[in-house]
C-alpha cells in the first residue's frame, strides 16, 4: 500500500468514524432529560447501528498500518500512533460503560430500576468517545500534514 493511499484512507474512515459519534453527542442534550418512556422510544433509531462499530475497527487498524509506513519520520508516526490509541480509547470506554447499559437494559427495550443512571453512563460514554474520535480524526489528519516525501527534489 502507497503511503498517500494510507494517509488518505485514514482520513476518510477517521473521518466516517466522526459521523455516528457526532451524531450522539449532538442528540445528548435532547435525551438526557428526557422520561422513561420517550428515551427508550428514541433509543429505537439506533438499533442496527452497532454495525458502525466497523468505522473504530477500520479506523484503528489504518491508523496504526499508517503509523508502520511511516516509521521512519519521528512526528507522521507518533501522530498516527497517537490516533490509532484514541481509536483504542474508544473501545475501552465503549467496553466499559457503553455495552454493559445496552446490556442492562436489552438495547433500552426492557427498564430496569436503574435505567436513568444507566443512560447517563451511555449517553456520556458516547460524548467521551465523540471526543476521541475528534481528537484520532485531528491527529490523523496532522500526521497526514506533517508527512515529507523523502529522496525526492
Amino acid at each position: 500500500m502507497t503511503v498517500r493511499v494510507a494517509q488518505f484512507l485514514v482520513i476518510i474512515i477517521s473521518a466516517l468514524a466522526l459521523i455516528p459519534s457526532g451524531a450522539h453527542l449532538a442528540a445528548l442534550p435532547n435525551k438526557i432529560a428526557l422520561p422513561q418512556s420517550e428515551y427508550f422510544t428514541v433509543q429505537a433509531i439506533y438499533y442496527g447501528w452497532a454495525i458502525l462499530g466497523l468505522l473504530w475497527l477500520a479506523a484503528v487498524t489504518i491508523n496504526a498500518l499508517l503509523a508502520v509506513i511511516v516509521r521512519s519520520q519521528k512526528w507522521p508516526f507518533r501522530l498516527s500512533v497517537a490516533a490509532a490509541l484514541c481509536f483504542a480509547l474508544v473501545f475501552a470506554v465503549f467496553f466499559l460503560w457503553t455495552f454493559p447499559a445496552n446490556q442492562a437494559t436489552n438495547n433500552w427495550r426492557t427498564a430496569t430500576e436503574n435505567w436513568a443512571t444507566l443512560r447517563q453512563q451511555r449517553e456520556y460514554s458516547h460524548a467521551a468517545n465523540s471526543v476521541f474520535v475528534f481528537v484520532a480524526l485531528c491527529l490523523a489528519t496532522l500526521s497526514v500534514l506533517s508527512w515529507r516525501r523523502t529522496g525526492s527534489p
